[in-house]
């Protein structure tokens, strides 16, 4: 694994003790690989289910007289986690540079949506940019957290992965549409339709223990778009912000915002690779004896 903290190789070092009596094929061997592949996407999400924890505890638990505002509450917690991430060596500071990023990108967005009611925040706490609370761009850092955690667990490569540079206009032109479709024609959908020309030929692979994998990127992107739209939905739920529809209570997010999750991970996607250079996978190497580094968290 590329890039691994300590704490991961010594993980890996167990890992590959325990794993490497598994069997090579037939049931119990494809039940390997699928219970390897949770248990990394796991420790992948360790930062956002942390966070979302948090935040289901708050709607559940937390005091509405309680000196300290919950959304302040929200924010010192969350910094607590990233705190925790780098000291305790579960995130590099090379990792932690483009977090910090997502987070910047994140709250310049979250501050020209909430001005313009696409969604709000309650009132309440001093740790906050006019009506954003802080932890909101941690939400967005959580997604880039698990985008870096990723990249290197699964040791992924990319086959016929598109130049940098054309990514990095399309993801710019993705970003300025969030900000632009307030004001003149919204152009996501002529965005979507230049995702899969730019995106359409890439394949990623990924090894899980023993075996690689390959998928469409395109379809990566989907996936992750909707488990990012479940989260949203817990994260509507207990409270963290609320749609204009969800002022007269709660009810799920509509699926229409998949678009504007499977957009975002186009900006994160670009952002990763600016730190982490694609790399094409290797001929001649689609199963490999050894376990995959960091299998378990």
């Amino acid at each position: 694994m590329r890039n691994s903290t300590p704490v991961e190789q010594r993980i890996d070092e167990r890992a590959r003790r325990f794993l490497a009596t598994a069997p090579a094929g037939g049931a119990k061997a494809k039940l390997t690989e699928f219970v390897v592949f949770g248990l990394k996407q796991g420790w992948a999400c360790i930062f956002g289910a942390t966070l979302l924890a948090v935040l289901m505890t708050a709607r559940l638990w937390y005091q509405d007289d309680a000196g300290l505002a919950r959304n302040d509450f929200l924010t010192v917690a969350a910094v607590v986690i990233q705190v925790l991430m780098v000291v305790f060596r579960l995130e590099t500071l090379r990792e932690l540079r483009v977090i910090v990023l997502f987070h910047l990108v994140g709250t310049v967005m979250e501050l020209f949506k909430t001005d313009m009611g696409s969604w709000s925040y309650e009132a309440e706490g001093v740790l906050r940019i006019g009506a954003v609370p802080l932890f909101s761009g941690f939400m967005y850092a959580a997604v880039g957290s698990y985008m870096v955690r990723v990249y290197r667990l699964f040791d992924l490569k990319f086959a016929a992965y598109p130049r940098r540079w054309i990514t990095a206009i399309l993801a710019a032109a993705i970003y300025a549409n969030f900000f632009t479709h307030h004001y003149i024609w919204d152009l996501r959908w002529v965005l979507l339709a230049a995702v899969v020309v730019v995106f359409g030929r890439c394949v990623m692979h990924f090894r899980v223990f023993r075996r690689e994998f390959r998928m469409p990127l395109v379809v990566s992107f989907l996936l992750v778009a909707l488990f990012i739209w479940l989260a949203e939905n817990i994260a509507t739920w207990s409270g963290a912000w609320q749609y204009p529809s969800q002022l007269d209570g709660w009810h799920p997010v509509g699926l229409e915002k998949l678009v504007a999750w499977f957009l975002l991970m186009i900006i994160s996607v670009v952002l990763v690779a600016w730190v982490y250079k694609p790399q094409p996978p290797e001929t001649g190497t689609t199963s490999r004896p050894e376990v995959s580094p960091a299998a378990v968290p």
